[in-house]
């Protein structure tokens, strides 16, 4: 079947690429505003631009009653976030950040999760994520009514040392990591477990 997106309502275009893209990485992003008020969000419009210099980049809807994400309006202000990854252990502390609370709330004390000090930039880490990383904005693109992509550079790695295979070649356990995803709507996630290998051929000469 043929979708025109020009013509179709927005709620029926997310639902058609939340359902179709998958499965997604989930960013747990950590804030924090000028006035020192922490935020917490995990976010699925989410993955690796590059390496050289190493990017990500992370998709900021516009809130349901309207206005910037604060995830945005705190990157805007200061050019900082980190990317805390989520694995399944954290998912309930993780939704509880999903809540629309207001700007002056600390999503994380309302989850009960324990931060630590950044290396580079202001906003913390998320304790008991197995990776998290301190990014500093790149780029903001707006693409549409209070709705962005953030291009981040990563600036440090903070990985749990179990998880650790080789750290001269960057190499981890990433089974081990248990790292969930996102799923179609309605709160379907998938956890990385069902894995399979396929070797990239060589092209002939």
């Amino acid at each position: 079947m043929y979708f025109d997106f020009g013509s179709l309502p927005a709620q029926t275009c997310y639902n058609l690429m939340a359902a179709t893209v998958t499965p997604r990485p989930i960013a747990w992003v950590t804030t924090i505003s000028e006035s020192g008020v922490l935020n917490a969000a995990p976010f699925s419009f989410f993955n690796v631009m590059g390496h050289q210099p190493p990017t990500v980049a992370i998709g900021l809807m516009r809130q349901a009653r309207g206005g910037i994400k604060d995830t945005g309006a705190n990157i805007l202000q200061n050019g900082e976030f980190v990317v805390n990854l989520v694995p399944e252990d954290l998912v309930q502390a993780m939704n509880v950040t999903c809540a629309d609370y207001p700007a002056e709330v600390d999503e994380l004390e309302k989850a009960g999760v324990q931060i630590k000090p950044a290396t580079h930039v202001r906003p913390p880490l998320i304790e008991s994520s197995p990776v998290s990383f301190e990014c500093r904005s790149l780029s903001t693109v707006v693409t549409g009514p209070e709705q962005l992509v953030v291009i981040g550079q990563v600036l440090a790695a903070h990985i749990d040392e179990r998880y650790i295979l080789d750290a001269g070649r960057g190499f981890v356990k990433t089974p081990e990591l248990g790292l969930i995803s996102r799923m179609h709507g309605g709160g379907w996630y998938a956890r990385s477990t069902d894995l399979f290998q396929l070797n990239r051929p060589e092209a002939p000469m």
